[in-house]
């Protein structure tokens, strides 16, 4: 039977009246039974009532469940598309940075490679500079050192008796080449 069908309360029990036939049935013990079905109903229908509420509170605690594991599977899902992209970004950032350093490593070798070369081409023209200076100098004391052997070779002035006024004063032989010049 279902619930559509069949609708008899405890009350409905208690209420039903009987005919009385002949030699019918013991009427106190069919009260006492009416009585029992009553009270039988009335503890069913409890039962039925709390059975249902607690099925209502369980599909509402279902119903809760569901939700909150679909919004577990919703941030879970959520997390890991948020990792990957996390990652992906990580990943892209340190491709750039490698790529900057790499520039920058490039660009300095290149720089010192060029400050290395023009240090090498001053080292070289220093280098050229020190060798005209060193012949220049060498030159200049070669003729000094020529100067010096031909003052030494000619003679003193004034022993030779040339005074030619000039009050015994010696001129330096240097200086007489200079003015026979």
């Amino acid at each position: 039977m279902t619930d559509e069908i069949f609708r008899l309360t405890p009350r409905d029990v208690r209420a039903k009246e009987l005919p009385v036939a002949m030699r019918g049935y013991d009427r106190q013990r069919v009260e006492e039974f009416r009585a029992e079905v009553a009270d039988e109903l009335e503890r069913l229908t409890r039962l039925n009532q709390e059975l249902s509420d607690r099925a209502k509170s369980f599909q509402e605690q279902l119903r809760t469940f569901r939700e909150r594991d679909k919004a577990l599977n919703d941030a879970l899902i959520s997390a890991q598309q948020l990792r990957a992209e996390v990652r992906e970004q990580a990943d892209r950032e340190a491709q750039l940075i490698l790529r900057e350093a790499r520039s920058e490593a490039e660009r300095l070798v290149e720089t010192q490679r060029s400050e290395l070369h023009r240090l090498a081409d001053e080292i070289a023209a220093l280098e050229r500079v020190r060798r005209v200076y060193l012949a220049q100098l060498r030159t200049m004391c070669e003729r000094q050192l020529a100067e010096i052997e031909a003052a030494e070779a000619s003679p003193a002035p004034g022993s030779s008796g040339d005074e030619s006024g000039r009050a015994g004063k010696a001129t330096p032989a240097w200086l007489d080449t200079l003015i026979k010049e």
